[in-house]
Formats: C-alpha cells, sequence, structure tokens
C-alpha cells in the first residue's frame, strides 16, 4: 500500500462509493369509476324563460352593403353603419332612436348631418354606442354619422367640415390630482 498513488487512491473511494443500480418499479393505478346522477328534465316553457337575451351588436336589423365610421365624444364611443337604399331609419342600440334619445334636442343632433346634406330619404343608420352620458352619446353619434357620410360622398367632406360636424369635440373631464378634491379644487385652507 505505501507504493499507491494519491491518484489510485481516489480511484478505489470512487469505486467502493458507487452504489449499485436501483431497479425502477412501474405502480399501476386504480381506476374509480363516477357514478352520474341525470338531472331530471326541464320543460320547454321554462327554457324559453331562462333563454340570454339578444346583444345589443349580435345581428343588425338592416342588410346589405355599409359604411361605417366611429364618431366620439368625452368617454362615448358610437359605431356607425350607414346603409344605402334606405327607409330613413336610425337605430341606436337595438332601439328606435327617438326612443333611445328622449329628448328632442338630442334627437336633432343626431339627424343633424343627413339633414344638413339633403339626404334624409337616402340612408338607414345603425349605431352601437357605449360610455359617457346620454347627451354626449347623441354627440358621437353625430360625429360618427358625418364620418360615414364622407365615405360615402368625399364632395361632401368641404360642407360637414364648414359646418362643424367632422371637428371631434375633446373636451373631457380633468384627471383628479393627489391633495385635491378634484382636478384643482383644493381642501379649504385652515391656519390652525
Amino acid at each position: 500500500m505505501a507504493n499507491t498513488t494519491k491518484k489510485e487512491v481516489k480511484k478505489e473511494k470512487k469505486v467502493a462509493v458507487k452504489k449499485p443500480a436501483v431497479k425502477k418499479t412501474t405502480t399501476t393505478k386504480k381506476v374509480v369509476k363516477k357514478t352520474v346522477v341525470k338531472k331530471p328534465a326541464v320543460k320547454k316553457e321554462e327554457a324559453t324563460i331562462k333563454a340570454p337575451k339578444e346583444t345589443k351588436t349580435s345581428k343588425s336589423i338592416f342588410s346589405g352593403k355599409y359604411i361605417s365610421a366611429i364618431g366620439r365624444r368625452k368617454t362615448a364611443i358610437a359605431r356607425v353603419r350607414l346603409f344605402s337604399n334606405g327607409k330613413n331609419q336610425v337605430v341606436v342600440n337595438g332601439k328606435e332612436y327617438r326612443d333611445y334619445f328622449q329628448v328632442e334636442s338630442m334627437q336633432n343632433k343626431v339627424r343633424e348631418p343627413i339633414e344638413k346634406m339633403k339626404l334624409v330619404e337616402k340612408f338607414d343608420v345603425s349605431v352601437v354606442v357605449k360610455g359617457g352620458g346620454v347627451d354626449s352619446q347623441a354627440e358621437a353619434v353625430r360625429h360618427g354619422i358625418a364620418r360615414a357620410l364622407i365615405g360615402f360622398d368625399e364632395t361632401l367632406k368641404k360642407r360637414l367640415r364648414k359646418e362643424g360636424l367632422l371637428t371631434r369635440d375633446s373636451r373631457m373631464k380633468e384627471r383628479k390630482k393627489p391633495g385635491l378634491k378634484r382636478a384643482r379644487k383644493a381642501p379649504r385652507w385652515s391656519k390652525r
């Protein structure tokens, strides 16, 4: 043993440390059968009552080719579709526009672009509008209809611009700042 070198000693230790190979055993999984409980059949009358209502955007009542545009005002966004060869109908979120916008001034805002361009009997209008208040929604619809009319006839752009119907009214509520009650209103100052 005196003649053995360090390398040989290390090899002997490695050989001694090696463990015999372990046999891998496979485990079998037990299959558990689940019992299915049948629910009683639902009557057809109850099923029709519980059926979900159609969404506003699911289907348009108009068909055929259309020109689409988006109008905005504050946080209101209106998706407008202008159908040519129409019967002078305006539908907003699945309702007649007079039912949706019940104030006459808002109804006039919706009809303004078509009436000013003298195209009253030419189009059907379908609108899906979201966000904002009712008045800003009416202005968003007006903006969207004006933009869709440009897609119909490019020569109307100058007249619409002159009437101020293409300008997007970008006035929005200013954000609240930290330390203030609103955007600019500060809490009342007191000395002590």
